[in-house]
């Protein structure tokens, strides 16, 4: 269930708060196929298994945009906010990829508000997403994702 907000502003009161965990997304090689095929990025560590198979990895693995691609969709699952006319993707402001997302892996990702302000054109938060796989050492991905609601 996603932490529902009445207003953008009620971003202010939660600098520093953890808003959310998602449940589990599994990140299946067709979709990695898929992005690969939008993104024309075909290179065998993330679209050959069998070439994959002998590599760093020992399997293929998902893109690193393709892991950062996900955070409208994770945010939408964490979050509502009321009174928005739109919630502007507005840039990042950091973003590692620690580990790599293995075919088949299940992700889950956890979601904490860095910043809130008012600016002149709305609320910009600033949320970092810590994406993690199950079994997993270290974190996949940490992205600080700028969002601006008008």
């Amino acid at each position: 269930m996603p932490m529902h907000l009445t207003q953008p502003t009620d971003l202010l009161g939660l600098v520093g708060q953890t808003i959310g965990t998602t449940g589990t997304l599994k990140i299946a090689q067709d979709q990695v196929n898929l992005f690969a095929d939008a993104t024309g990025d075909h290179q065998w560590i993330h679209t050959d298994p069998e070439h994959a198979a002998r590599g760093p990895f020992g399997c293929t693995v998902a893109h690193g945009y393709l892991t950062l691609s996900l955070a409208p969709s994770i945010l939408a699952e964490v979050l509502t906010v009321d009174g928005v006319n739109a919630a502007l993707n507005y840039g990042l402001n950091k973003v590692r990829f620690p580990a790599p997302v293995p075919v088949g892996s299940a992700l889950r990702v956890t979601a904490s508000v860095v910043s809130a302000e008012q600016k002149p054109a709305g609320i910009e938060a600033v949320f970092r997403l810590t994406y993690e796989i199950d079994g997993g050492t270290r974190p996949v991905c940490v992205a600080d994702i700028v969002v601006l609601y008008t």
